[in-house]
């Protein structure tokens, strides 16, 4: 019988704050803890979402016995020891994305998990939206036929978020655009796909936008404004090419900021058909009495992809069921990341 899971947030930002509106639509969670290392924010945000008991220090948090899982919402260089510290205590982990800053200390955290036998679900919440379910589906179903193209294109004119704090320090994000946004597009086309098996990796990344921090002209900043006397030292734009053996290539294209049009989409060509993610639509390009034919998919958009991910992480914690986004896969993300980057950095192909 599922038992009420009680639950503490690390890290009391965005995100935090979004994991504290979810968990209120999650039957068998009760948030009764939230952590930041800022008193001010924290004491808002618990208000906010009516959490009793604050910590200004998440080990103070851990040693909490009523505590059974938690949420690791913290800047990405705090994924990996927090997640270890957490799992060490004796806590079942929700982590956001990225898993960590590589995929050396993702194998850390893997090994925290079978050290101490408890549950580690990864936050890749594009998993949980309808039109993940529905192109999984078509392809389940042989409606594209034999896969062997994605295209990713994640494009934004002017949209580096936090221009001169954690988002755009290397040492504190593990990089820029790359390790922020193109996360949830990759993920997801491995995994409707089922193309767990990297091989190598062909890609150039630059920064040509965020320095002169002073330089920068936008129009909206998100976890903005810019710090003018804070960091850029990471990726504002990145192409490449994907390898999966010798079945399949992903080339994309990613940037926090370019002189170009927004875009955001997933394509996926197979010999029978093909599908396009825009946004929130999903065209199946196809055949239909001999002819080329769109056919474009109606659907109900309206779901709460993080309520529903958080809903399978209890769920799990009460030992019904599997976490959707392993750690496993979140180290194979991990290790395309850090390939990608070395690929930029040495000018050649790498393999995975």
């Amino acid at each position: 019988m599922s038992r009420k899971i009680k639950v503490g947030i690390i890290g009391a930002g965005t995100i935090g704050s979004v994991h504290a509106d979810a968990y209120k639509k999650v039957a068998n969670a009760e948030l009764v803890a939230l952590c930041d290392i800022l008193p001010d924010k924290l004491a808002e945000k618990a208000k906010r979402h009516g959490v009793p008991v604050t910590y200004t220090d998440y080990k103070e948090l851990l040693k909490n016995p009523e505590i059974e899982a938690v949420s690791i919402c913290v800047p990405n260089n705090m994924h990996a020891p927090i997640a270890i510290d957490a799992l060490n205590a004796g806590k079942n982990v929700m982590l956001e994305k990225p898993m960590c800053l590589n995929a050396d200390l993702a194998r850390q955290v893997i090994a925290a998990r079978d050290a101490n036998k408890k549950v580690l679900q990864i936050g890749m919440v594009r998993r949980q939206s309808t039109e993940a379910d529905i192109i999984k589906k078509l392809i389940e179903d042989g409606r594209l036929g034999d896969v062997y193209q994605i295209r990713v294109k994640l494009i934004r004119r002017r949209g580096i978020p936090g221009l001169g704090g954690w988002f755009t320090t290397k040492a504190l994000s593990g990089g820029g655009g790359i390790i922020d946004i193109s996360v949830h597009a990759l993920d997801l086309s491995m995994y409707v796909t089922g193309l767990w098996n990297p091989t190598a990796v062909s890609a150039k990344t630059y920064s040509k936008f965020g320095s002169p921090i002073k330089d920068y002209h936008y129009v909206s900043m998100w976890a903005g404004p810019p710090k003018m006397d804070g960091t850029f030292d990471v990726d504002d734009y990145a192409a490449g090419l994907i390898r999966f053996g010798d079945k399949a290539t992903l080339s994309f294209e990613v940037a926090w900021a370019c002189n170009a049009r927004d875009e955001n989409c997933i394509e996926i060509l197979g010999d029978k058909g093909g599908v396009k993610l825009e946004g929130s639509n999903v065209v199946l390009l196809t055949e239909y009495d001999n002819r080329p034919a769109d056919i474009k998919l109606d659907y109900n958009a309206q779901r709460d992809g993080f309520a529903d991910e958080l809903t399978k992480f209890i769920a799990a914690v009460n030992g019904e069921g599997e976490v959707p986004a392993t750690p496993e896969q979140g180290l194979i993300m991990m290790r395309v990341l850090d390939a990608i980057y070395k690929s930029s950095d040495l000018n050649k192909e790498v393999e995975i």
